[in-house]
């Protein structure tokens, strides 16, 4: 088997600046411009690495759009409005949100759409999506070019995808990194940073930190308390901070080894939405939950809506809906795993965080 293309720069840079943290190792195999995981293919659907909830099934987009739609008018509706997702895989969520949105023509007259993606293969896949849908947006490589004003912005699997720094219990928090072994492959080490703050735990114990992450929700979350907005944050992870390895890598629906073919695999972590809620409210909005996916989506109505859908439907299609509804939230498939944090401005508590 051939190297990955990626992987001989990766050689070339540590044996050049010694080795790299994980965070630089992720960002080069999901960004890297001519050999990264995202700009260079669509990972999505049943013939790519994984398979997101807005493809599982419609009924995921039609309630986040409900649920944008109630929350805007909880904020006094303002007009107009950015509505931002972060990460929009192939504009399926959008579509599905904007389809919604025509039952609220107010709503939809007031939207501006907006979309941060930097990977050339999934804009193209969501610019002919929203043309199919009759949608106007607009394509931003980062949130802080989202025009200023009121927003409401989605982030469903983005979280997880941002790079992650790896400490090391040893006699202190040592930093993890990326380095070569006297076979010139991949290998984990440890590097020169230090963690001076980490908490008390085993030796040999790893802590996983996201500055990256912290970065953006603080972001959002000072446009939400500061300009109005609220923002909807869907994913997999923890509710609680601490330690613990969770680095992933992810190659035709199937784990894999993370230093294996780099650029090739999906890199993810699982999100540590306790760290998102303290950068919510360290900027000066409130942050509600994180609650279980499965949880949030049932108490807006996922098995009424899969009732209706099922009515009349062919015996195979009510079987479908019947596994979408499982798949999304059940405890042993996405219900459990999957969370929900809501940010909104202080004095406003959306559903169904009541």
């Amino acid at each position: 088997m051939t190297d990955a293309p990626l992987l001989a720069k990766l050689r070339d840079l540590i044996q050049a600046n010694g080795p790299m943290s994980v965070a630089e190792y992720m960002t080069h195999c999901l960004s890297d411009p001519a050999h990264g995981y995202y700009a260079t293919r669509d990972p999505f659907g049943v013939a790519g690495d994984f398979i997101t909830a807005p493809e599982i099934s419609q009924m995921f987009g039609e309630i986040v759009g409900a649920w944008l739609i109630d929350v805007w008018q909880r904020l006094g509706a303002p007009d107009p409005v950015n509505l931002v997702e972060l990460g929009p895989g192939r504009g399926t969520l959008m579509s599905d949100i904007l389809r919604v949105a025509r039952l609220a023509p107010d709503f939809e007259q007031a939207v501006s759409i907006h979309l941060v993606e930097t990977s050339p293969v999934l804009r193209g896949r969501q610019q002919d999506v929203l043309k199919a849908a009759g949608a106007e947006a607009h394509w931003h490589d980062a949130f802080n070019q989202v025009p200023p004003g009121p927003a409401l912005v989605i982030a469903n699997e983005f979280f997880d995808a941002l790079p992650i720094r790896q400490f090391v219990r040893l006699d202190i928090w040592r930093e993890r990194a990326v380095g070569l072994d006297t076979r010139s492959r991949l290998a984990f080490g440890v590097g020169p940073g230090v963690l001076d703050d980490g908490p008390e735990a085993p030796q040999g114990s790893i802590l996983e930190i996201c500055p990256a992450a912290a970065a953006i929700m603080t972001e959002i979350a000072t446009r939400v308390a500061h300009e109005n907005g609220a923002a909807l944050i869907i994913d997999y992870g923890h509710a609680q901070s601490g330690p613990g390895e969770t680095l992933q890598a992810l190659c035709g629906q199937s784990f894999s080894d993370p230093l294996d073919r780099p650029g090739e695999s999906d890199l993810t972590a699982h999100v540590d939405f306790a760290a998102l809620a303290r950068a919510a409210l360290d900027a000066g909005a409130a942050p509600h939950g994180p609650m279980p996916q499965g949880e949030f989506l049932n108490a807006l109505g996922l098995v009424e809506r899969a009732e209706r859908l099922s009515a009349g439907a062919a015996s195979e299609e009510r079987d479908a809906i019947r596994a979408a509804v499982n798949r999304l939230s059940a405890a042993e498939e996405m219900g459990t795993l999957f969370k929900v944090l809501a940010v909104t401005p202080r004095g406003i508590v959306p559903p169904p965080f009541m």
